[in-house]
């Protein structure tokens, strides 16, 4: 896998996705008191973008294998990070909210293990340095027939 950043003035950046098959680029900035102007996500927001996205894709194959009819799935990250240099991440949590019929928790839980010990390849590496925790809810997205629309 390769990649390159690119400065573009300021604090700005560009970071390319080389042989990795994408091929896409994403504007990264820095804070104002840098020279930033908020033209894009900090480089650290987008490691966490990027833990958040590696797992997700983690637990959708998983539930999709196990034939879990999900519906949408969002996964909300939130963390905190060393106060010195290097200001690496201490914590993230990472709350998954996964919508769908007939969800069984117990699927669930058990893919989002999976990915936090086994698949998702940033989890494991950002947690070298950070306390990673997981927690879910469901949400039933089958309609009663009470609830339906009238025709």
């Amino acid at each position: 896998m390769k990649a390159r950043v690119k400065w573009l003035e300021g604090a700005a950046m560009v970071g390319m996705a080389g042989d990795a098959g994408s091929e896409h680029s994403v504007v990264m900035d820095g804070p104002p008191q840098y020279g930033g102007r908020n033209l894009g996500p900090r480089p650290m927001e987008l490691l966490l973008i990027g833990m958040g996205g590696c797992t997700q894709f983690d637990v959708m194959q998983i539930l999709r294998k196990a034939r879990q009819q999900v519906s949408d799935c969002v996964v909300e990250l939130t963390a905190e990070r060393a106060e010195r240099d290097p200001k690496v991440f201490t914590r993230i949590h990472a709350h998954f909210i996964v919508s769908g019929q007939g969800l069984d928790p117990k699927r669930v839980e058990r893919a989002i293990a999976l990915s936090a010990e086994k698949y998702c390849s940033a989890s494991i590496m950002l947690g070298a340095t950070a306390e990673i925790t997981h927690d879910f809810e469901l949400r039933d997205t089958a309609v009663s027939v009470a609830d339906a629309p009238p025709r």
